[in-house]
């Protein structure tokens, strides 16, 4: 994955959705608990840091909050 998209993408949306190879569950990116470097993201978790590869990112999307977001 590109670290100058995602990072553009989480500037423009202010949270973004990202799938990880070796999790689970989708994580959930915020500007001020994410931090996008050239090869790894640091994302703060309320009990620690969770760091990952940048390649280990599958995909990504905007979370969606409101009927608005999705054109309702």
């Amino acid at each position: 994955m590109n670290a100058d998209t995602l990072q553009t993408e989480l500037e423009e949306a202010g949270e973004l959705m990202v799938t990880v190879e070796e999790i689970d569950e989708p994580l959930e990116l915020h500007l001020h608990d994410a931090e996008i470097g050239s090869e790894t993201i640091t994302l703060e978790l309320a009990d620690g840091e969770l760091v990952f590869d940048l390649d280990s990112v599958v995909g990504y999307w905007k979370h969606l909050h409101s009927l608005e977001d999705y054109g309702l």
